[in-house]
């Protein structure tokens, strides 16, 4: 029996995907001049959404071990190559990376904030509904 859902372990998988995204869009904001610079993304929401999707094997009686996602904290950071927005061959947009970033820093927000409802919760309960 585990002692905590797995949504905790998800939030911080999520978590570390948007750290990992920040990281990748402040660099591509960086070299936003740099010649021959190829802007930079990281793919997760695709692993998760698989995770989360049911699983096709079924218990045929109670007694049996259930049947668990293994999730991957795997995250994979690519290149954009299908298009080139200056004269020196760099492709970063500015406007789009900084409404990434923006986007990027609400998701990172929401997280946190359903981690610290979980704990919250969890430290109502330990002091006993007060």
């Amino acid at each position: 029996m585990a002692l905590f859902s797995r949504t905790i372990t998800m939030l911080e998988q999520g978590l570390d995907y948007a750290a990992l995204k920040e990281k990748v869009i402040a660099n591509n904001i960086a070299n936003v001049d740099t010649p021959n610079y190829k802007a930079k993304s990281v793919q997760f929401r695709t692993e998760l959404d698989r995770a989360l999707q049911p699983l096709e094997a079924k218990r045929t009686h109670p007694k049996h071990l259930p049947f668990h996602h293994q999730i991957s904290n795997q995250f994979f950071v690519t290149k954009r190559t299908d298009v080139v927005y200056n004269h020196n061959g760099n492709n970063v947009d500015i406007d789009k990376e900084m409404a990434d970033l923006a986007e990027n820093q609400i998701y990172y927000n929401a997280l946190v904030e359903r981690l610290n409802g979980k704990f919250t919760t969890l430290k109502t309960v330990i002091k006993g509904g007060k």
